[in-house]
């Protein structure tokens, strides 16, 4: 083992949907810490400004065009990463979207846009890592869940139930591959500033405001929150950590 128990240099991280909010905060967080980063996305644009940002670390930083809802999308994906790298070490299944309506107001095509991308895009990019793992001795799966994946939101019921799968998923893949050395958790993130939540104080002003009152830390979350647990869970500091959710988010679940 490491003399450092957080240094991952030289490993090599998937971040689905890394080119920004909190998947660039986990990237840049990785790529600090020593690893070599995929920025795995469909916005092409947006991963070269990532790339970009990346470059000024001393890692090896490449860009993915990958639709996670895709199975051959994504197999392709890791085929790319393998013949770069030789190795995948770190998955973080951060690629989501969301769509803000009340449970009623929910069309079948709608259901599966977000459960296509949110929950089946995240067993397809482990189950394909899986195998290249298994060869490296071991690896880490970092699914991001959400606040809502243990309790309810009236606008966000279909993400909601996503991200309760997302739980679900990692606790079943933890038992299921923890003989393979290879540890899988979650990141529960709260009310954290990115673009999907940005609206929310010009949309809903009054909901915004009883947000805030009620954030312990005084504070939204911003992308960087998010490097430290990255690091730890994706490092051997938490080699007999595997199956859990872990709440970033300023103690507001707390509350």
């Amino acid at each position: 083992m490491t003399n450092n128990l957080f240094d991952i240099s030289g490993k090599v991280a998937i971040v689905t949907g890394g080119n920004g909010g909190i998947g660039l905060g986990i990237a840049t967080g990785l790529a600090n810490a020593g690893a070599n980063i995929v920025i795995a996305a469909r916005d092409d644009d947006k991963t070269s400004t990532a790339l970009k940002s990346l470059s000024k670390i001393p890692v090896r930083s490449v860009g993915l065009h990958v639709d996670v809802q895709d199975e051959g999308s994504v197999a392709k994906a890791v085929e790319s990463t393998m013949k770069q790298f030789g190795r995948i070490d770190i998955l973080v299944n951060n690629a989501g979207i969301n769509n803000r309506k009340q449970p009623q107001e929910f069309s079948s095509t709608e259901w599966n846009e977000v459960m296509d991308i949110n929950l089946k895009g995240a067993f397809f990019c482990a189950r394909e890592v899986y195998p290249h793992m298994v060869k490296c001795g071991g690896g880490k799966i970092i699914n991001i869940g959400s606040m809502t994946s243990t309790f309810g939101l009236d606008f966000a019921a279909v993400y909601a139930a996503s991200k309760g799968g997302i739980v679900q998923l990692a606790k079943s893949q933890s038992i299921a591959w923890a003989k393979d050395n290879i540890q899988v958790n979650c990141i529960l993130p709260g009310w954290i500033k990115t673009e999907l939540t940005s609206r929310l104080q010009f949309t809903k002003p009054e909901r915004y405001s009883l947000i805030n009152e009620r954030i312990p830390a005084g504070r939204w979350g911003e992308p960087e929150d998010f490097a430290g647990i990255a690091v730890f869970l994706a490092s051997p500091a938490s080699g007999y950590v595997t199956g859990i959710a872990i709440p970033i988010d300023g103690g507001y679940t707390a509350f």
